[in-house]
């Protein structure tokens, strides 16, 4: 798009706290440069007089060339609807609310493309107070996400989304981290490094412009967002009053499956997942490849198989039934097996050859016994 294009969409990124309904809905019929000289000048269409209202404060307050500037010296851009990158399938069923709205624009910062990021993605939140218990299983379904191909989104908070983003990177995975701020901020400031690396390898996903500093209500309206950009939302470890019941809630309102960890009955970090899986509000998931069942299609497969495997599985009824009948130590003749599991003699030996031939079972000249 043109300077004079990108800098209406940027001056309309500011000019209400966002998401905005009424704004995106002004944007959508006039356009952008019309939308950002209607507000400017408080001349829009009657039946949008709601935009005036919220958008009174900030009107005058125009920094598009500065947001701009500031964006692009830390690496970052300007994301609207238009662009190819746009998650478009993600953010679609945020449009089906009233309110809040899919986002006016997204600013993103990072080498990787949102939509190709967000097409395979879970989503990862918990306890910002994690305990080693939350911290270790979030470390490993991180990494056995990203082992898979997939993404994992979280908020880029201490405790789980900190577990979470660390171990997909060092995975050498892809991780997505949404803020609650500016593009430019790095929140909370103890994950400078974190968020850094995350820029140079993923992406820091805003739909705040350049210094917008963190507000309470700007977390909880940043949480539709991480639960938008993945197929699941994924809570390991929340306790009673955790803010990833309110990601949780997001999901559940736009169709995106929900899956809880389960942790030890007497752990009040884990009371929240308790909670939520007692009340049908998310699946117990266990492990990736629990996760990947609920968040792929049908038709997807997981990533392991939960099921252990023993060597015996493959078996016919028949040849188990001779099987059970050889000793655990020492041998016994066809005649013997025959009787105690009341098989053929001929079905015996076809039963001990297959197993045979598996390495199962073994002869010393007519007796047989276990390998």
């Amino acid at each position: 798009m043109d300077e004079r294009e990108l800098r209406a969409w940027a001056y309309l990124s500011r000019v209400a706290e966002p998401p905005n309904r009424a704004l995106a809905e002004l944007v959508a019929e006039l356009g952008a440069v019309e939308a950002a000289e209607a507000v400017r000048k408080r001349l829009v269409p009657e039946r949008f007089r709601a935009v005036l209202r919220a958008t009174e404060a900030r009107a005058d307050n125009d920094r598009a060339a500065i947001d701009l500037e500031e964006a692009a010296r830390v690496g970052a851009r300007l994301m609207t609807p238009d662009d190819p990158e746009w998650p478009a399938w993600r953010m679609l069923p945020l449009d089906s609310l009233d309110e809040p709205a899919a986002p006016l624009v997204l600013w993103v910062r990072g080498a990787g493309g949102l939509d190709t990021l967000a097409d395979k993605a879970i989503s990862v939140v918990g306890s910002r107070a994690a305990s080693g218990y939350g911290e270790h299983i979030t470390g490993r379904l991180a990494a056995d996400l990203v082992g898979g191909g997939w993404t994992v989104v979280s908020g880029g908070a201490y405790g789980v989304d900190g577990a979470a983003h660390r171990a997909a990177l060092a995975a050498d995975g892809s991780t997505v981290a949404v803020l609650a701020c500016g593009i430019d901020r790095h929140y909370p400031a103890g994950h400078d490094r974190l968020l850094t690396e995350i820029a140079r390898t993923g992406l820091l996903v805003s739909e705040y412009p350049p210094g917008v500093s963190p507000a309470k209500h700007r977390f909880l309206t940043r949480n539709r967002l991480v639960a938008a950009l993945g197929r699941a939302v994924i809570v390991t470890e929340a306790g009673a009053r955790s803010g990833a019941a309110n990601t949780a809630m997001w999901a559940r309102r736009i169709g995106v499956p929900v899956g809880a960890y389960p942790g030890p009955v007497n752990s009040a970090m884990s009371v929240g997942c308790h909670r939520m899986i007692r009340a049908d509000d998310a699946h117990l998931v266990t492990d990736a490849a629990t996760v990947v069942e609920l968040a792929g299609p049908i038709g997807e497969l997981a990533l392991i198989d939960p099921s252990p495997r023993r060597p015996t599985d493959q078996l016919t009824i028949e040849q188990l039934k001779v099987y059970d009948a050889l000793p655990t130590v020492g041998d016994r003749a066809v005649a013997e097996i025959a009787v105690d599991s009341g098989l053929p003699i001929g079905d015996v030996r076809a039963a001990l050859a297959a197993m045979d031939v598996a390495g199962l079972v073994r002869s010393d000249g007519a007796l047989w016994r276990l390998v």
